[in-house]
C-alpha cells in the first residue's frame, strides 16, 4: 500500500475534519517541508512557493478524497511535482529538472500515473537524518547577511516558525503590508544573490549567528506569550525554539548561545503552571510552583553555568537567563531576590538598552523598593514617549497605580492596556483587573 494512499477515517461529509488536519500538519511541519523542498530544489523562494501550492491542493483534495496515511509525505510529493512543473516551464533541458525527474516515482503514486523505477536511496526527499540540517539550514538562509535585520526576522518567523503576516505585524507593531513587503523583498534578494541552501561553514557562521539567536528568541517570545489570537500561549512554537537553541549550542558552542538556551529552558520550566484548566492565564504570583518543570530548570542552570564558565561576562541572553534563574529558584514572589534582579536589569540595560528592559526594571524596582519607586521609572518612560502603541506600558502603570491606591487612574490605564492588547486571553485578564477596581 502506498504511503500516500488515503484512508477512510479521514473522510468527512462537510470537509471540516480534513481541513483541520491540513491546518494542524502545516502548523507543525511547514518549516520541515519547506526545508526539505529547498534542499532538493536549491531554490529558497521556489521551495516556499511550491509548498504553499501543495497546501492549497491539500485543502481541496483531502476533504474530497480523505486524509492520506502520511500527510507530510503527500505534501512533500505534491510540492516536488509542482517544482518539477516549474523547472519544466523554465527549461525542459534544465539539469535541476532532470535530477528531480529521477524521483518522479513517488509523484506518480500520488497522481495515479506511471512512476519511474528508482533505487530507494534516490527517493529520500523526507530523510529522517536530514531533518535537523534542513531546519537549521532554513534558519541560516533566512538570516543571511544580504538581508536587512527586519527582513531576516520577518522571513524566519514566516517560513521557519510558520507565523502569519498578521501575527508578525502585531508582534512588531508595524502594518501588515510592511511585513508582506519585507518577506517578498527578502525572497527576491536571496534568489538574486543565489544563496545556497546549506548550513554555512564554521568561518561564515559568526556573522550570521547573532541574527539567528535573535530570531530564535523572538520565536520563543511569540510562543510563550502570543501577540494575538485566542490562546495566551503557543507552546509548540516555544518548544520548537528551545529545540533550535539546543541544536545551535552543538553547532556554535558560544557563551551567548548557551545563554539563550538557558533563558529559554528556565522560562519554559514555568509553562506547566502558566495556564489553568481552560487555558486561562495564571500569573506568576498565583502559580503552583510544584508544577514547574524542575528538569528544565536544571538544564537551564547547567547551560547558564557553561555561559559563565567562559569568563568573558554574560551577554544580553545570559543576563536575562540569570534573571529567570532568580525566579525559578525562589520559593515565592515575596521571597524572590528582587534586589539581585534589579542589579541584573541594570547590567542588561548597559549591554542591550531598550524601553522594554527599562519597563521590566521598573517592575523589579517596585518589588524591591515599593510601587512609588517603580512608578517613577515608568513615568519617565511615559515622558519620553516610548513604547507608544504597546499595551505593556499602561498595563504596568495601572498595576503600580492600583498598589498606590490611585484607583481611578489605575482603572483607566488598565482599560487602555486591554484595548491595545492583541491577545484575547491576556486582554481578558486586563479587563478583569480593571473591573475589580
Amino acid at each position: 500500500m502506498s504511503a500516500v494512499e488515503p484512508h477512510d477515517e479521514g473522510r468527512a461529509d462537510d470537509g471540516a475534519a480534513p481541513r483541520r488536519v491540513v491546518e494542524a500538519v502545516w502548523r507543525i511541519e511547514s518549516s520541515r517541508i519547506v526545508g526539505a523542498l529547498a534542499r532538493y530544489t536549491n531554490d529558497f523562494a521556489l521551495a516556499e512557493d511550491v509548498a504553499s501550492e501543495a497546501l492549497a491542493e491539500a485543502l481541496v483534495a483531502w476533504p474530497r478524497d480523505g486524509v492520506p496515511r502520511d500527510p507530510v509525505a503527500w505534501l512533500l510529493a505534491t510540492g516536488r511535482r509542482r517544482a518539477i512543473d516549474a523547472f519544466r516551464r523554465r527549461s525542459g533541458r534544465d539539469e535541476r529538472y532532470a535530477a528531480l525527474a529521477r524521483d518522479l516515482g513517488e509523484g506518480g503514486a500520488v497522481t495515479g500515473g506511471p512512476g519511474v523505477v528508482v533505487e530507494p536511496a534516490d527517493d529520500l526527499l523526507w530523510d529522517p537524518d536530514k531533518i535537523e540540517d534542513d531546519r537549521l539550514a532554513l534558519l541560516f538562509v533566512a538570516c543571511h547577511p544580504v538581508l536587512s535585520k527586519e527582513a531576516r526576522v520577518a522571513l524566519t518567523l514566516r517560513v521557519v516558525a510558520g507565523l502569519s503576516s498578521e501575527e508578525i505585524a502585531r508582534a512588531f507593531l508595524v502594518p501588515v503590508p510592511t511585513v508582506q513587503a519585507r518577506i517578498t523583498r527578502a525572497k527576491k534578494t536571496l534568489t538574486a544573490a543565489r544563496v545556497p541552501f546549506e548550513v554555512p561553514a564554521a568561518e561564515d557562521r559568526a556573522e550570521r549567528l547573532g541574527s539567528v539567536l535573535n530570531v530564535v528568541y523572538l520565536i520563543f517570545s511569540e510562543g510563550s506569550t502570543a501577540s494575538g489570537g485566542d490562546d495566551w500561549m503557543r507552546p509548540d512554537l516555544a518548544y520548537e525554539a528551545v529545540r533550535l537553541a539546543r541544536v545551535l549550542t552543538r553547532l556554535a558552542p558560544e557563551p551567548e548561545t548557551f545563554g539563550l538556551l538557558a533563558l529559554l529552558e528556565l522560562t519554559a520550566a514555568r509553562f506547566p503552571a502558566r495556564t489553568g484548566p481552560d487555558g486561562e492565564p495564571v500569573l506568576l504570583e498565583d502559580q503552583d510552583r510544584r508544577r514547574w518543570d524542575r528538569s528544565a530548570v536544571r538544564r537551564g542552570r547547567d547551560a547558564l553555568a557553561r555561559a559563565v564558565a567562559v569568563g568573558r561576562g554574560l551577554g544580553p541572553y545570559g543576563l536575562q537567563a540569570a534573571i529567570a534563574e532568580q525566579h525559578d529558584v525562589a520559593p515565592s514572589v515575596p521571597e524572590t531576590d528582587w534586589d539581585r534582579i534589579v542589579v541584573l536589569y541594570e547590567a542588561l540595560h548597559r549591554v542591550a538598552p531598550s524601553p522594554v528592559v527599562e519597563l521590566n526594571r521598573a517592575v523589579a524596582v517596585a518589588m524591591a523598593a515599593g510601587p512609588a519607586a517603580g512608578l517613577a521609572v515608568v513615568d519617565d518612560l511615559v515622558a519620553r514617549e516610548v513604547l507608544s502603541g504597546s499595551y505593556l506600558l499602561p498595563s504596568v502603570r495601572g498595576e503600580l497605580l492600583a498598589r498606590l491606591g490611585r484607583t481611578e487612574e489605575a482603572r483607566g490605564e488598565l482599560e487602555l492596556a486591554a484595548r491595545l492588547c492583541g491577545n484575547a486571553r491576556e486582554r481578558g485578564v486586563l479587563e478583569a483587573k480593571a473591573a475589580a477596581l
